[in-house]
């Protein structure tokens, strides 16, 4: 939200004061955590290979998914984890 709020052109200094979504965090958190279980499901699940319907997905094709998967995985850790770790950067 905020860098949507920094491309529309609404300054920094605005940006610092908008703590409404704060309290909704754990909720968005949950909300990744969820949709990204079920993306792992999706690939890594009993019908990752092959559908109902008999098309079947490339190994080569599947691996690239579960490789940008894993990258995703990784930001969206670093992203949610921000909050704990940011004070010892500081």
């Amino acid at each position: 939200m905020p860098l949507v709020l920094v491309l529309m052109g609404i300054s920094g200094a605005w940006i610092s004061n908008l703590t409404a979504l704060d309290a909704w965090r754990p909720w968005f958190s949950a909300a990744t955590l969820v949709c990204l279980g079920w993306a792992f499901w999706m690939l890594y699940g009993p019908a990752a290979r092959c559908r109902t319907d008999g098309i079947c997905v490339e190994p080569a094709l599947l691996r690239r998914r579960r490789r940008w998967l894993w990258f995703a995985a990784g930001l969206i850790a670093l992203l949610l984890l921000f909050p704990y770790y940011i004070g010892w950067l500081l």
